[in-house]
């Protein structure tokens, strides 16, 4: 049985660079996969499915829930490690509920935690703008990234709780501690 767990936090608060130290130091075991970067790999194919994917994520947009949760399974099913850390999902109540809907119904995954990565509004924003990769790391679409993702916010944050599987790391601390912390969690799980 595949363990998963997930990893949430504002756009910045360095979620994908936590998950990926803690994926390689523990590679015989862990592997990570950023939901952004399974969707950007499907944009960077060219394929029909990355076009549309683009036509969302070029605007701070969400992506169509199906096309998402067939991306996320199919790497965790594909996946040889016992663990399996994917950052940056779920965005939004949907996506939550199909998510559950979906392991509830799987015995080959479990869901060990969900772990937010907490951070102020300032320090995710100072973070995206101070990387700047691409065009969507400005401040409108940032602005629009935030609201995208602190709207369903306190919803992800109940339904987890109830579960008893929402684990909060404080992202503000330097990575080094950040990481020590989520991967000391997650060994605990194991």
């Amino acid at each position: 049985m595949k363990k998963l767990f997930l990893v949430i936090g504002a756009p910045g608060s360095g979620k994908t660079t936590d998950a990926s130290l803690i994926a390689e130091r523990n590679a015989d075991k862990i592997v990570h996969f950023s939901t952004g970067d399974l969707l950007r790999e499907e944009v960077a194919s060219g394929s029909e499915q990355g076009k549309l994917i683009d036509s969302f994520v070029s605007k701070g947009n969400l992506v169509p829930l199906e096309i998402v949760v067939s991306t996320i399974v199919g790497a965790i099913k594909r996946s040889d490690k016992e663990a399996v850390i994917i950052d940056g999902y779920p965005r939004s109540g949907e996506q939550m509920t199909a998510l559950d809907e979906l392991l509830s119904k799987d015995d080959e995954v479990k869901l060990m935690s969900v772990i937010e990565v907490v951070v102020s509004e300032q320090t995710a924003c100072d973070r995206v703008l101070g990387r700047a990769r691409g065009a969507d790391d400005n401040v409108e679409v940032f602005n629009n990234r935030m609201k995208v993702y602190t709207d369903p916010l306190a919803e992800i944050q109940k339904f987890y709780e109830a579960k008893g599987l929402l684990h909060k790391i404080d992202g503000e601390r330097d990575i080094e501690t950040i990481v020590a912390d989520m991967n000391a969690f997650v060994q605990s799980k194991l």
